[in-house]
């Protein structure tokens, strides 16, 4: 005697009670009743993928997601990166002393508890941090790893040489650092990381680089104009 786990009936054998299920609690069944109805059946369909219920394969399939985003991000490369080449610089006399280099090796998101060397400091691209750094104006430097995120995202970092700072300059980056504080679009000001810097303010965009001598607005204006918010992980200008 065959009793519904669903509704109490009983029933006088195992094949009139799979009936039962089919036709009364389809459902309703769970993983282990759905395929033993389609194995009496014959349909050989309520597996549902191989004897995973609709729940297992989300659960599945979410971990997949996970596991790409893994890949990509942490073994393999952050949300953008651009290519290798160097990055087209505008034809602007103000910007005739920028200069442009290649991505600095893989791109990957890491944890902030790893050490990075990047061939170029201040960097410009190369494996970063996980977490960015937001915009605003710095006296204590951010991890370079933090300010390379930045980058990514279409931020503009300025690094200054506190010794050379000025009360109107500094006056001047910190308007600028308040102004633009997107998300994809911001301006960052930081102390230079050099003991000796090789410019007093270094411009950097991602892989892009522009040192000046001193402080002049309307450079930075056109470096901002072509480089801010044109990040490559999203561009939003």
């Amino acid at each position: 005697m065959e009793e519904c786990d669903y509704c109490g009936e009983s029933f006088a054998d195992e094949g009139a009670y799979l009936d039962h299920l089919a036709a009364e609690h389809e459902e309703d069944l769970g993983r282990i009743d759905r395929r033993r109805v389609a194995d009496h059946q014959g349909t050989g369909d309520g597996d549902e993928g191989f004897g995973l219920g609709p729940t297992i394969l989300v659960g599945l399939l979410g971990f997949a997601g996970i596991l790409v985003i893994y890949v990509t991000f942490v073994m393999g490369g952050g949300g953008g990166g651009g290519t290798a080449e160097a990055r087209e610089i505008p034809d602007d006399p103000l910007l005739a002393d920028a200069e442009s280099f290649p991505v600095d090796g893989p791109i990957n998101h890491v944890r902030s508890s790893q050490d990075l060397d990047y061939d170029r400091v201040p960097p410009l691209s190369g494996q970063h941090y996980f977490q960015s750094a937001g915009a605003g104006f710095y006296e204590e430097m951010p991890a370079l790893g933090h300010l390379v995120h930045s980058l990514e995202h279409g931020h503009v970092v300025v690094y200054y040489d506190p010794g050379a700072l000025s009360s109107d300059t500094r006056a001047g980056l910190e308007n600028l650092t308040s102004t633009y504080t997107g998300q994809w679009s911001g301006v960052i000001a930081a102390p230079n990381p050099n003991d000796d810097p090789a410019a007093p303010y270094v411009l950097t965009a991602w892989q892009v680089r522009l040192r000046m001598d001193e402080y002049d607005p309307e450079t930075v204006d056109a470096f901002l104009d072509a480089f801010r918010g044109r990040g490559p992980e999203n561009p939003v200008r």
